[in-house]
C-alpha cells in the first residue's frame, strides 16, 4: 500500500502528534528546511509529554541538524511537551 504525502502549514509550528516515532527525524528536518528557505528562523515543535521518547528522538536530530542554532524546552504552556527551536541566519 502506497503511504499519502502528508502536506503541513508551514507557519513555524510542528505538531508530531500524527507522526510515528520512526517518521519524526525526517519530519523535522525537513520542516526545519522548509521554514529556513522561507525566512521562520523561530520554530516550535510539539513532541508531547509522555514517556519523553519522541522528545529524545526529536532532541537528537536538533543536535546534529546544520540549520540549528540552538533549541530549548517550551517556556509557555506547553511545557516540556514542546521544543523551540532557533535556526542559523540564512547567508
Amino acid at each position: 500500500m502506497e503511504e499519502e504525502e502528508i502536506v503541513l502549514p508551514i507557519d513555524g509550528t510542528l505538531d508530531l502528534h500524527t507522526f510515528r516515532p520512526d517518521e519524526a527525524a525526517s519530519a523535522v528536518d525537513e520542516y526545519l528546511r522548509v521554514c529556513h528557505e522561507n525566512g521562520i528562523m523561530e520554530v516550535k515543535i510539539i513532541h508531547g509529554k509522555g514517556k519523553g521518547m519522541l522528545r529524545r528522538t526529536v532532541h537528537s536530530a536538533l543536535e546534529k541538524h546544520p540549520l540549528v542554532q540552538s533549541y530549548t524546552l517550551d517556556a509557555g504552556p506547553s511545557g516540556w511537551g514542546a521544543t523551540i527551536v532557533l535556526l542559523k541566519n540564512r547567508p
